[in-house]
């Protein structure tokens, strides 16, 4: 403990520690920008995605498919609820640390989709029924990805400047 005490006395006083810290400082903040630049083109990526799907929910609405060929008016619904999520994450990515709140929804709601398609896909195969993986581990992916690069919380930043 004295050693860490002494070295941090050293870095602060010496001026070659003063340039020392002065680069670390700098590389933290390179880190930071990379990591939003990261985080808004996952959340293009992602909200583009979800606003993409606006395609299959008009041609369920345009041909009343859901009604008349698959008996399922669930399927529009479902989808009418991905849609304001990619808008709201293109929204997002201008500035994603001031829209923490969005990006966790998102993140949280992805995972706990991908959890309950996991259930009916375990479900599904247990009534020999064939139900592909891939959905469920896309769903997962996203919403662990949107997790990790979720932006710090405001105070945490504020109190790493001063």
């Amino acid at each position: 403990m004295q050693i860490l005490f002494f070295l941090s006395c050293v870095l602060v006083l010496n001026p070659l520690g003063e340039r020392l810290l002065g680069s670390q400082q700098n590389s933290l903040n390179e880190v930071n920008v990379k990591r939003e630049r990261l985080t808004q083109i996952v959340l293009v990526i992602v909200g583009l995605l979800n606003l993409a799907l606006i395609y299959f929910l008009y041609m369920d609405l345009r041909h009343s498919s859901w009604l008349l060929e698959r008996k399922n008016e669930v399927e529009p619904m479902f989808l009418s609820f991905f849609i304001p999520v990619g808008v709201f994450l293109l929204v997002a990515a201008r500035r994603p640390s001031e829209h923490r709140s969005m990006i966790a929804l998102a993140a949280w709601w992805n995972v706990s989709h991908g959890v309950v398609m996991a259930i009916q896909t375990v479900e599904a195969w247990i009534h020999t029924v064939h139900r592909n993986f891939t959905d469920v581990i896309v769903f997962l992916v996203i919403g662990g990805v949107l997790l990790a690069l979720l932006p710090a919380k405001r105070e945490a930043v504020a109190q790493e400047v001063a």
